[in-house]
């Protein structure tokens, strides 16, 4: 009986300390995932990477972890400039853009590791973020534009307009007269390849009549968002509180390397 009890003492010992090991190994290993990520995608501050599963070490022997979670609080994603309805290029300067992108976070399941562990690629990955509306109000035009002789407008303003549309405020002037307020719209928001897309519901009554085509070259506009981290793309687009959320998705994403 006195074998026995050692026995179980020792082996209680020793998984306690196996325990102690692997958390440390995987907290070291977050850290470093951490710190490679944010100099790889030339993140401003360290994100956020959580090792899920237990033990850490036996998926490490093993080559793959079954899932690891990174949260990005801010990400400057690249755009190639946003477009009117009329399709004209709306961005200013040259070369690519950017906008911000808050709190992106995702999950990467079958992460595997090369035989170096210099990288690590996930199998599948899929997460959320949320775009403001201010940010999203950078797509629109900035200047008031013609859409008639004696007639300028310019969307001022993007909210939440309830039931997952977005309400579009335009400005206009009509022969040199201002009008007093801004004319909203529902607008609904959607995802076509890596472009987010607000097309107004109806078209604003500015007073006068107006072709669909021009007035359109002012309500609807899209947003290109290229190079999100690890190569994940957009997947859904929704209206929210405080701006649009988003969710992405990705196969093959490369976490670090």
């Amino acid at each position: 009986m006195r074998a026995l009890r050692i026995i179980l003492i020792v082996t209680v010992i020793l998984g306690g300390l196996f325990v102690i090991a692997d958390r440390v190994a995987v907290g070291f290993a977050e850290d470093e995932a951490a710190g490679r990520l944010k100099t790889s995608e030339g993140l401003a501050s360290t994100p956020n990477v959580s090792i899920k599963g237990f033990p850490f070490l036996t998926q490490v022997v093993g080559g793959e972890l079954d899932e690891v979670e990174v949260g990005i609080k801010n990400y400057e994603a690249d755009t190639s400039g946003a477009t009117g309805g009329g399709g004209t290029d709306t961005s200013t300067g040259t070369g690519p853009g950017k906008i911000r992108i808050d709190n992106l976070t995702a999950q990467m399941r079958g992460v595997a590791f090369s035989s170096g562990y210099t990288s690590a690629t996930a199998a599948s990955a899929s997460g959320t973020a949320t775009i403001s509306y201010a940010e999203l109000l950078k797509a629109a035009k900035a200047e008031p534009v013609q859409v008639t002789d004696g007639v300028t407008a310019q969307v001022v303003g993007l909210s939440d307009g309830g039931n997952g549309k977005i309400k579009v405020e335009v400005e206009a002037t009509v022969l040199g007269n201002k009008l007093p307020q801004p004319v909203s719209v529902l607008s609904s928001v959607s995802v076509k390849g890596d472009n987010v897309e607000v097309h107004a519901d109806s078209l604003p009554n500015l007073g006068v009549q107006l072709a669909e085509d021009k007035v359109r070259l002012i309500t609807d506009f899209e947003q290109k968002i290229d190079d999100l981290p690890g190569g994940i793309k957009l997947d859904k687009v929704e209206a929210a509180k405080t701006g649009v959320d988003i969710k992405v998705k990705g196969s093959d994403v490369e976490l670090v390397g």
